[in-house]
């Protein structure tokens, strides 16, 4: 449906997200290169006309800040201390360091920050330097995400990556000095990728004592570049089995290696260095999307701002909200949501949780878990306040899980 001009939120969504902890995401769509699997709303150019470019960007996320901060006063909803801040992308760091420290700062002046918020920027390793990293350190940053994806040069150029491997230690090495907890994500499967060069990607990155190290899997989504490529026959994606066999081999390494799994694709060395920010999503709490193409949530509205920079920017200066569209979930949906996010962490969900609203019997689900547990896709359950918790198999298989455990 068409969102509100003036973003005010439904008071029922603003009653079901009160007193829920509140994030902020803001989006930078610009990128060097546009990489030929992403299908995120990025764009390898710094003008669009009009006065639109990467020194508008500050601006005009500031300005939506202002309004974003008003629309939530005006909606009567109850605003608590951002729980974490992420920017992401596109590449944040594209645009100056200090732009993005004062975008911070403008948030923190209008919603406040929890005392043990987490604030996150991605960044390509070859887009920051020792004195960026420095300046977002003492701008109020507390952790770098670098995008590594692989530490072979020939699946980086598969991924048209830009940087060479061995800017990744020396940009971790750079952000650890500055006191600065860091990640490192990686993607496995890309076409024509062996095992071997997976493992030397996994062992270089636990090498370099990142705090934590996210392992996707490629999804190549139809109309990217790759996509193209694969249609055309001048690429070769790997089947199921190796896919797998790269997910067993990262739960193993990096567990040797004393990362501990939290959700399916994420691995931390403590409870302390968990992403705030995804755990957030993963709880499906209150945030707010900033920035050309973000989505935003409360209290099971969710909005989605227009992609283009330039309509993004005219919305900006209209005073107008920048969605596009907007819906409001219903129980049932909210219900699937919980269950398709909360399954992927290793804290799962209460069956009492899984049952919802009256949405199964206790015997139809018991009878489900039974079986998920006989299959060995679910750790044994017991009482009914106990948590159904995928195993290592189950989080090979997490989507038929989530499927076995919904209302028909």
């Amino acid at each position: 449906m068409p969102a509100p001009g003036d973003g005010l939120i439904g008071s029922e969504s603003v009653q079901a997200g009160s007193g829920k902890p509140f994030s902020l995401y803001v989006h930078v769509p610009y990128c060097s290169v546009r990489c030929g699997y992403c299908d995120f709303n990025t764009y390898a150019q710094d003008d669009f006309g009009d006065g639109v470019n990467l020194n508008t960007f500050a601006d005009e996320a500031i300005a939506e800040l202002d309004f974003a901060h008003s629309a939530l006063q005006n909606s009567g909803a109850e605003i608590t201390p951002l729980h974490s801040v992420f920017f992401g992308g596109g590449t944040p760091t594209r645009i100056p360091s200090t732009d993005l420290v004062r975008i911070l700062h403008h948030a923190v002046s209008l919603f406040g920050l929890s005392s043990h918020a987490e604030v996150t920027t991605e960044a390509n390793p070859d887009s920051v330097d020792e004195e960026d990293i420095q300046i977002l350190a003492e701008g109020g940053f507390t952790r770098i995400s670098f995008g590594m994806q692989s530490a072979v040069p020939r699946v980086l150029k598969i991924l048209d990556r830009t940087h060479t491997p061995d800017n990744v230690p020396k940009v971790v090495r750079w952000a650890q000095q500055a006191g600065l907890q860091t990640s490192v994500d990686l993607i496995y499967g890309a076409p024509g990728e062996t095992l071997a060069e997976w493992e030397q990607s996994l062992r270089a990155a636990v090498s370099y004592h990142p705090d934590h190290i996210s392992a996707y899997s490629l999804i190549v989504e139809e109309g990217t570049k790759m996509w193209a490529r694969i249609r055309r026959g001048e690429l070769d994606m790997p089947d199921d089995d190796a896919m797998a066999d790269m997910y067993l081999l990262a739960d193993r390494i990096l567990g040797e290696a004393g990362y501990q799994w939290y959700e399916v694709s994420n691995f931390s060395t403590d409870i302390s260095t968990r992403s705030t920010h995804n755990l957030a999503y993963w709880h499906n709490v209150n945030w707010w999307g900033i920035g050309p193409g973000a989505h935003s949530h409360w209290g099971g509205t969710r909005w989605w701002n227009v992609k283009h920079p330039l309509a993004y920017s005219q919305r900006i200066r209209q005073q107008i909200s920048p969605a596009q569209a907007c819906e409001v979930l219903t129980p049932n949906q909210q219900h699937f949501e919980d269950v398709m996010l909360r399954l992927r962490i290793r804290e799962g969900m209460t069956v009492r949780e899984l049952q919802g609203q009256n949405q199964m019997s206790e015997d139809q689900l018991h009878q489900k878990i039974q079986w998920l547990e006989k299959q060995g896709l679910i750790e044994a359950v017991e009482p009914l306040n106990s948590r159904v918790v995928l195993t290592l198999k189950g989080r090979l298989l997490g989507d038929a899980v989530t499927r076995e455990l919904l209302p028909e």
